[in-house]
């Protein structure tokens, strides 16, 4: 196994309460230690991380590689390179591809297509219903066996309440995690744009924040019920975090996460016919945006993900509700982190903290921290650094990003994956 030694970095580890100037060492995939050089310690690779923020590898919550199923858009080849280069080395991939992640056969295919890309720490969230159609409960325990980290029915309503509780007492007696995206179909009906003053004035279906919010105050009514282990998944509105840090206060066992493109932009930044902003949850108001803001720094919101969805041209062509929703968005993960930084919204220890500790801490996993013995997952990046979102620095196949031919600040500069470097810029 290779041996690294990374010099001059400023190291930012939150899970150990480390921010200071060091060296890290690296050897049979493992930390071996920071700053004390190990006695006989010779490197193959040297990383110069001079002006360069040294921390643990970003953990993404929800990143669609269209794979199996859709390799039109993406593959688990292409998209893992992309997620290299933006510092994530461990990413859950949701269960709604096809076929769906609800059989073993399925996860030995995701993660020999992973092995195969040189991307090991791909974690497939198994299917909460059998596929994904709300009424007949998955094999969890298998999948569970087979290597899913943890369970969701994706974007997929539940045809009752009573399936959703009976399959979170399923998830519960295995101790699994079930990670949950809040929305009550009745109530968004099919809209594409958040109900407010760009859908009146447009003539769009409008979506409530309440089908969020409802959904999020049934969903912790049956987290106390059946004592699940509960997530949700890419929060977007007030009302819901508001519910969410209730539940926390009175000690149920709940955690959420929000997609990195709902603290940046609202429905006043949506361009008008330009589905490159059609997204679900839909983009919210100012006032959702800055509380989801608060609730990061508060810690109500434990994690920011990419969310990402790379989409082909003509997924994006069309009518507004008539295109797919979803951003590619590994990329501008950490600039649109750094730009809160900058901001003044949260520290940057907070934010490195969102997309490593937190995430880790989330899924159960031993990762997300440069702990002696802990897998030498590691992201080197440059906060400073700016970059233009263009073809000549993009590696996803979905370019369907609203910061397109924009210019951003914070680039990585080396990618290190359970000892390998998967990426150098």
């Amino acid at each position: 196994m290779t041996k690294i030694h990374i010099t001059n970095g400023h190291i930012i580890d939150p899970a150990n309460n480390i921010d200071q100037l060091g060296a890290v060492y690296v050897a049979e995939g493992k930390i071996l230690s920071l700053n004390e050089q190990p006695s006989g310690f010779t490197a193959d690779i040297v990383l110069d991380a001079t002006n360069n923020i040294v921390c643990p590898g970003f953990i993404d919550l929800s990143a669609r590689l269209r794979d199996p199923g859709q390799s039109y858009k993406g593959t688990i080849q292409s998209e893992t390179i992309a997620a290299a280069s933006a510092g994530i080395t461990s990413l859950c991939l949701p269960p709604d591809t096809s076929p769906v992640i609800d059989s073993q056969a399925v996860v030995e295919l995701i993660n020999d297509k992973s092995q195969r890309a040189g991307y090991s720490q791909v974690y497939p969230i198994g299917a909460l219903t059998h596929q994904l159609a709300g009424i007949e409960l998955s094999s969890m325990a298998a999948l569970k066996e087979a290597g899913c980290i943890a369970v969701s029915n994706a974007m997929a309503p539940f045809s009752s309440l009573l399936v959703l509780r009976r399959a979170m007492e399923y998830a519960s007696s295995h101790n699994l995690l079930v990670m949950y995206h809040p929305d009550e179909a009745s109530l968004s009906n099919n809209g594409c744009a958040h109900e407010g003053i760009f859908s009146a004035r447009y003539g769009l279906p409008g979506i409530p924040s309440a089908s969020e919010a409802v959904a999020v105050a049934q969903c912790i009514e049956l987290a106390e019920l059946t004592g699940c282990r509960l997530h949700f998944s890419q929060i977007s509105c007030k009302g819901a975090a508001i519910k969410i840090q209730q539940a926390q206060k009175y000690g149920l066992a709940v955690s959420a996460d929000v997609s990195i493109h709902q603290l940046h932009l609202t429905e006043n930044d949506i361009e008008p016919f330009n589905s490159v902003y059609h997204v679900l949850p839909p983009l919210r108001t100012v006032k959702d945006k800055q509380h989801l803001r608060d609730s990061l720094a508060k810690g109500t919101i434990g994690a920011i993900c990419s969310d990402h969805q790379p989409h082909d041209v003509d997924a994006k062509l069309g009518a507004f509700p008539e295109t797919e929703p979803g951003i590619s968005s590994l990329e501008t993960l950490l600039p649109l982190m750094l730009r809160l930084v900058k901001d003044n919204e949260i520290t940057l220890s907070q934010g490195i903290s969102t997309l490593t500790q937190n995430p880790a801490k989330i899924l159960g996993i031993q990762r997300g921290a440069l702990t002696s013995g802990f897998s030498a997952d590691i992201c080197i990046f440059d906060p400073t650094l700016k970059w233009d979102v263009n073809d000549d620095n993009w590696k996803s196949s979905g370019q369907n990003t609203p910061f397109w031919g924009k210019t951003l600040e914070g680039r990585v500069m080396h990618t290190v994956q359970a000892g390998k470097v998967v990426y150098s810029l």
